[in-house]
């Protein structure tokens, strides 16, 4: 039995009396907070969740007194008020790492820009390369030992919060407690400002609602996965088809290890199917970096012990990922050429999402023991005049290329997996139109044969 002196109590108690008094000297409305923006100042608002409602708000009220003021944000859902109010981008210019749906119309309107990257270098771009003058992120409320939680935000907000001259953190009540490696908490001591008010309660994100092509794809790859395997899954409806088969599957004892904690291993979890206790390193914990999904995600993600957040240096560390066997990383694509090109987040030059971990995974999973990378797309996309594409292409021609062709492994479509991995140039021709929809497979060789990447004894 173990009896706390007075002494003790009284040491704890002044000790939390301490962190009051700091709050309060901290506190500041959100329009007095902004008041530290300066022209020509970089801002961060980080990522997701951690997007600073209330300080967005009373930053953008101050536009006809600012001038060039750049801000970056990532994966963020709307409205970002100061990209809305100022068209001119006169006084404020918005820019992401990753688009959200939301960021993409952005783009669209040419108000957002988007910054090449991929994550596992995040934190580096800020160590070494840019500037943050002031950063802007929501965080969980206080505990008792002084320090706010970055939440699902972790991946991303520890390293800009770390070189940003002025840290303000905005207190959202809503915001879930994580548990983490490192870096998912900042202390009192290190913020500059404090700033609460009331928040509507988070809304789900939309569901990826599977479609039936999407199961067929995640049907051709459930084989390739075994008991106790690692899994990364990106976002979309093909990902979340694949946690459903999961579900109800055979498989067992499966690992997280993912830059982006959707519904899917929710559903996984709730099946038994995810338990962590195969995993070569965090052994027992589901390993994250950012989240996204619906409110039983985020209740499931809330003070979890079994969950373990980490900035994305280390989830989307290529030699991190590698240590774990069996991994399988799973993403999608909007196109491939013959040569194996990979294109993920532009059609054309739209910017549709971003590089994300994509790149990360596939060497990494590549190099783990027992390790698959797979890169899925349905065969073909309808355009809005109700026209048919084919998403495998004879070459691209100024499309951005987001997976070179020597990185490249598995590839799957409705239609089947191939694996590129060693193969040369007329072999990815013939792996690639194998799993082409029927209707371009023709138009297909014919290009491959211009190209001289198709073979006069392969048969059809």
């Amino acid at each position: 039995m173990i009896i706390l002196t007075a002494e003790y109590k009284r040491g704890r108690y002044e000790m939390l009396q301490d962190f009051t008094a700091q709050y309060r000297n901290k506190l500041r409305s959100p329009q007095d907070a902004v008041a530290v923006v300066k022209s020509g100042d970089w801002v961060d608002y980080t990522s997701c969740l951690g997007k600073p409602v209330l300080l967005d708000q009373a930053l953008a009220q101050r536009r006809d007194e600012l001038w060039d003021v750049k801000v970056r944000g990532n994966l963020i859902d709307g409205p970002i008020h100061v990209a809305e109010c100022d068209e001119s981008q006169e006084h404020f210019t918005y820019h992401s790492w990753h688009c959200s749906s939301y960021e993409r119309g952005l783009c669209d309107r040419g108000l957002c820009y988007y910054i090449p990257m991929v994550f596992h270098n995040n934190a580096a771009y800020y160590e070494f390369f840019l500037d943050v003058n002031v950063v802007m992120v929501s965080v969980s409320p206080m505990d008792k030992h002084g320090y706010f939680n970055f939440s699902v935000n972790t991946g991303v907000a520890a390293p800009i919060a770390r070189m940003a001259d002025i840290v303000i953190v905005e207190v959202n009540e809503h915001m879930p407690k994580i548990h983490g490696g490192y870096d998912e908490c900042i202390h009192i001591s290190e913020v500059d400002y404090i700033v609460e008010g009331p928040h509507a309660p988070f809304e789900s994100s939309k569901a990826f609602v599977p479609r039936e092509v999407d199961r067929q794809i995640a049907g051709h790859i459930i084989p390739y996965i075994v008991d106790g395997a690692t899994l990364q899954l990106g976002i979309g409806s093909m990902p979340n088809a694949l946690g459903e088969l999961i579900a109800q599957s055979d498989l067992k004892d499966l690992g997280m290890h993912t830059e982006l904690c959707s519904d899917a291993y929710l559903s996984m979890y709730r099946a038994g199917k995810l338990t962590n206790r195969k995993k070569n390193i965090d052994r027992g914990k589901g390993v994250f970096g950012c989240a996204l999904g619906s409110l039983g995600l985020y209740q499931w993600l809330d003070d979890n012990h079994g969950i373990a957040a980490y900035p994305l240096e280390y989830v989307n560390r290529p030699s991190v990922i590698a240590q774990i066997d069996n991994m399988v990383s799973i993403n999608s694509c909007v196109a491939v050429d013959l040569y194996g090109q990979v294109a993920a987040e532009s059609a054309g030059a739209r910017q549709i999402s971003g590089t994300g971990g994509q790149l990360d995974f596939l060497i990494g999973a590549s190099a783990s023991r027992g390790g698959k990378a797979f890169i899925c797309m349905s065969s073909v996309h309808t355009d809005r005049h109700g026209v048919k594409h084919s998403r495998i292409k004879p070459q691209f021609d100024g499309d951005i290329i987001t997976s070179p062709r020597s990185q490249v492994y598995f590839l799957a479509t409705e239609y089947g997996v191939i694996n590129l991995e060693g193969r040369s140039t007329w072999e990815r021709a013939e792996a690639l139109i194998s799993i082409a929809h029927p209707d371009f497979r023709d138009m297909l060789i014919r290009e491959a044969q211009e190209r001289k990447i198709w073979r006069r004894s392969n048969k059809r």
